[in-house]
């Protein structure tokens, strides 16, 4: 038998930056209601710190952590299935278990826990991914790009009915349904009503049961996210097949051709996001000119984006390092960390927890990110040098298998 594929640090490295860079994306989401996501402005303009932190996390953080993510997905579905095969085991059979088990957790995720669950979307999308697992690393780029400038065209056709709408409610003698068919969009896009922001933020410090019961008649399923960001994260994640492939991510390119992809992919993105932040900021917010930042304008920027991040990550990792060991073992333990995160947050913020729901400034939230940054790369790699998963990764691989993997001995002297 062909010994299978050993394990590629970079992999682990890159996700470890993505799952920590998934929490800081994520952390306003946590600590106020779904519509200040994408804008500071949602429950008054902002402070000067505020507006700061909002315009940082924006420029660097919000959607690539999360295409990143999508795109190490990717790669590593493709190492399974590649496994699968050198093993002589079905690829497709091994595949769907996992992508099927993935998405009880998802649900589980979503319903129990929290409404911005990504796992669910990850299953429903990654089994589809399948079908193009055998594709040459051109062909997987060409759908790629298809898929992204899909969702671009999609979103713009979106924006574009948010701007006809505003128009035909804001018209003399405008209809009351055209009313409030835009109050229903705009406070989708970040400018609720102010009984909306009182009622969204009673149900956050609300109890367990009554959060349960709210995500179950109000967050979007995980087949709604489908239309809304399905071609996206599918060509995330056949990009990251591409990178796979032809050795980007595993560190086999010249250290000169990732300084290039890092600096032209990192510069495009940035500044391109800094011009779409200074647009939504000169219209104060409004919810029109947050859809067309957020939807239409972001998405095509972040593919070179994520290659920047990933060419850059290559680069600067130091073999051995402390903190490249400590990032790439709460990488192997994404799963872990990602649902811990999610543990954490929400029982510091609703209601049966410690109440911060809507209570800390967006500037302040990002002071509870370090520590939980801090507890991820403490305890991820002990518990790594201790056993071969993380504790969701081992449950997740027994359940996907209908047998129990070895839990003891050491991650670290294993290749899968």
């Amino acid at each position: 038998m062909t010994p299978a594929p050993a394990r590629i640090a970079t992999l682990d490295l890159i996700r470890g930056v993505a799952v920590m860079g998934i929490l800081a994306a994520n952390i306003a989401a946590f600590g106020f209601p779904q519509f200040a996501y994408m804008t500071p402005a949602s429950m008054g303009w902002p402070s000067t710190p505020d507006l700061i932190a909002w315009t940082t996390t924006f420029i660097v953080i919000d959607g690539k952590m999360r295409g990143l993510f999508s795109f190490l997905f990717g790669a590593s579905m493709l190492l399974v299935i590649d496994r699968a095969t050198v093993n002589d085991e079905d690829p497709a059979a091994v595949h769907l278990r996992r992508m099927a088990w993935l998405f009880v957790f998802g649900v589980a995720h979503l319903y129990l826990l929290w409404w911005g669950d990504i796992l669910a979307h990850y299953a429903l999308v990654g089994a589809f991914a399948f079908m193009f697992a055998r594709l040459p690393v051109r062909w997987l780029i060409g759908v790629g790009l298809a898929c992204i400038a899909l969702q671009t065209v999609e979103l713009t056709t979106l924006v574009a009915y948010a701007f006809d709408l505003h128009a035909s409610a804001h018209r003399p003698g405008a209809a009351a349904r055209a009313i409030a068919n835009w109050q229903s969009l705009a406070e989708q896009l970040g400018q609720p009503s102010a009984p909306s922001v009182t009622h969204e933020l009673a149900v956050g410090r609300g109890g367990w049961r009554d959060l349960v019961a709210w995500r179950w008649t109000h967050a979007a399923g995980p087949f709604a996210s489908l239309t809304a960001t399905g071609p996206e994260t599918l060509g995330f994640m056949l990009f990251g097949m591409a990178g796979l492939r032809s050795g980007f991510l595993t560190g086999e390119w010249s250290r000169r051709r990732y300084g290039v992809i890092a600096v032209t992919g990192i510069g495009i993105g940035w500044i391109g996001y800094a011009a779409i932040a200074t647009v939504d900021i000169a219209h104060g917010f409004n919810a029109r000119y947050v859809g067309l930042s957020w939807l239409a304008l972001a998405t095509p920027l972040r593919p070179s984006t994520i290659m920047g991040y990933a060419a850059a990550i290559i680069l600067v990792a130091r073999p051995g390092g402390w903190l490249t060991t400590r990032v790439s073992a709460a990488g192997r333990m994404a799963f872990s960390n990602y649902l811990g995160t999610t543990v954490i947050c929400t029982t510091l913020f609703y209601g049966y927890g410690f109440g911060l729901y809507g209570g800390l400034s967006r500037a302040h939230l990002y002071l509870v990110v370090v520590p939980i940054w801090l507890l991820m790369l403490l305890w991820s790699k002990p518990w790594l040098a201790r056993y071969r998963y993380g504790p969701l990764e081992w449950l997740w691989r027994s359940l996907s298998r209908f047998a129990w993997a070895p839990m003891r001995g050491s991650a670290f002297t294993t290749n899968r």
